[in-house]
C-alpha cells in the first residue's frame, strides 16, 4: 500500500470507528460554548479526565460562563482548584477570564492565533478550542497523538525532540479531515485514549491492526520514543502549625515556586531530612518562633507528593505558643478560616487526616 493510501486507510477507519464504536462519554464532547470548551480544556492540561471530571462539572455550577469566573474573588477560584495541582493553570485561567470579559466584552476570540494569543493556552489548547468550537481546520497534537501515530506509522523519532515536534505536527495537519475538523480531533483523542492506550492498548479490538506498523513488527511497547528523562528533585518540608488561642499562622506562599498563591503553614525547608521525633527538644522549633514553646502537641507521620519535577517529603509539628507571633507575611486563622483557604495537596492530606482534624484545635 502506497503511503498516500495508507494515510487515506487511517482517516477513514479512525472516522468510522469514531461512529460506530466510539462510546467515550464526557461532559464537553459535542459542545460549541468556547468557554466551556476552554475551561476543560485548561483543565485536562496535565490532568487524566476521570481527575478533571468533577472539576469541570464543579466550575461550570459556580461560574456558567466567563463574567461569573472573572468576577470571582482569586481565593474563591483557588479554593475549586485545590487538588488539581499545577496552579499556574488556575492563575492564567482567572487572567485570561478577566480579559476575555473585560477587554473583549465577554466575547470569546473565533481566529486560531488570538486563541493561542490567550495566557495559559497553547498550541494544542488553540486547536482543540478553534476545531471544536468555531470548526477551524487545526489538528490537535498531544501525548494520545502522538502514541497513535508513532505506532500506526512506525515512527521512531522521539517526541520531545524538536524534529520530533515537527514531523509529528505535520503529519497530523496532514491527516487533519478539513471539512469536519472537530469529529475528527475527537476522535483521533478518544482513540488515543481508549484504544491504543499507553499500557495495555487493545491491539486485538484495534480497527487499524491490520495497517499499524507497530502492531505488525511487534514494536508496540517501544512506541512512542522519547529521549528525555525527568530528573526530581526531593525537597524536604517541615511545617510548624503554630496555635495561640484557637487560631493559627498561615501565609500565601511567593512566586517563583511550586504552589504559588496557595497558602501554607510556618515553614522549615532543609536540604536532608531533619530528626524531629523529639519535638519538645527540638530547637529549630524555638529558634524559628523565637520563644520557648509552651506545648508540642503532636509530630506527623511523613507525609509525600510526586510532582513533574520534585519530590516533596515532610511532617507537620503542631505546637501551642505562649504569646503570639510576629511574622510579616502570615496572618491568623480559626477552624472555619482554615477551611476556606486554598492549600496545596500535601497539606490538605494532612489536614483532612481524621486524628488530625479532631485535635488540630
Amino acid at each position: 500500500m502506497k503511503p498516500s493510501a495508507n494515510k487515506q486507510y487511517f482517516v477513514k477507519q479512525l472516522l468510522q470507528w469514531n461512529s460506530d464504536d466510539n462510546k467515550r462519554e464526557m461532559p464537553w464532547k459535542g459542545e460549541k460554548d468556547p468557554y466551556k470548551i476552554w475551561l476543560s480544556e485548561i483543565i485536562l492540561q496535565q490532568t487524566r479526565v476521570d481527575q478533571g471530571l468533577d472539576y469541570y462539572n464543579r466550575f461550570v455550577t459556580a461560574f456558567p460562563n466567563v463574567h461569573a469566573l472573572a468576577k470571582a474573588p482569586e481565593t474563591t477560584v483557588f479554593k475549586l482548584w485545590e487538588g488539581l495541582g499545577y496552579y499556574t493553570r488556575c492563575k492564567n485561567l482567572i487572567a485570561t477570564a478577566n480579559y476575555i470579559s473585560t477587554d473583549l466584552k465577554g466575547k470569546f476570540p473565533d481566529v486560531y492565533e488570538e486563541i493561542l494569543a490567550l495566557k495559559g493556552v497553547g498550541p494544542y489548547t488553540a486547536a482543540a478550542v478553534g476545531s471544536f468550537a468555531f470548526n477551524l481546520p487545526r489538528a490537535v497534537v498531544d501525548g494520545n497523538v502522538f502514541r497513535v501515530l508513532a505506532r500506526y506509522f512506525g515512527m521512531a523519532t522521539p517526541t520531545d525532540s524538536i524534529e520530533g515536534k515537527r514531523l509529528f505536527t505535520g503529519l497530523a495537519h496532514e491527516l487533519l479531515d478539513k471539512n469536519n475538523p472537530a469529529a475528527y480531533n475527537q476522535a483521533l483523542m478518544d482513540f488515543g485514549a481508549t484504544v491504543c492506550k499507553p499500557q495495555q492498548p487493545a491491539c486485538a479490538v484495534c480497527v487499524l491492526k491490520k495497517k499499524c506498523s507497530a502492531c505488525n513488527s511487534g514494536s508496540v511497547n517501544q512506541l512512542p520514543v522519547k529521549e528525555k528523562s525527568i530528573k526530581k528533585k526531593t525537597r524536604f518540608f517541615y511545617y510548624i502549625v503554630a496555635e495561640y488561642k484557637g487560631e493559627v499562622y498561615v501565609r500565601k506562599r511567593e512566586p517563583k515556586d511550586i504552589w504559588e498563591n496557595l497558602y501554607e503553614f510556618i515553614l522549615l525547608e532543609n536540604n536532608q531530612p531533619l530528626p524531629v521525633e523529639n519535638g519538645k527538644d527540638w530547637e529549630l522549633l524555638s529558634a524559628l518562633t523565637g520563644q520557648v514553646i509552651l506545648e508540642t502537641e503532636h509530630i506527623s507521620g511523613v507525609y509525600k507528593q510526586l510532582l513533574t519535577h520534585q519530590i516533596i517529603y515532610g511532617q507537620f509539628i503542631k505546637i501551642k505558643l505562649k504569646k503570639p507571633l510576629t511574622l510579616k507575611g502570615f496572618e491568623k486563622v480559626d477552624k472555619a478560616g482554615l477551611a476556606l483557604l486554598p492549600f496545596p495537596k500535601f497539606i490538605t492530606n494532612y489536614l483532612k487526616d481524621k486524628a488530625v482534624s479532631l485535635n488540630l484545635f
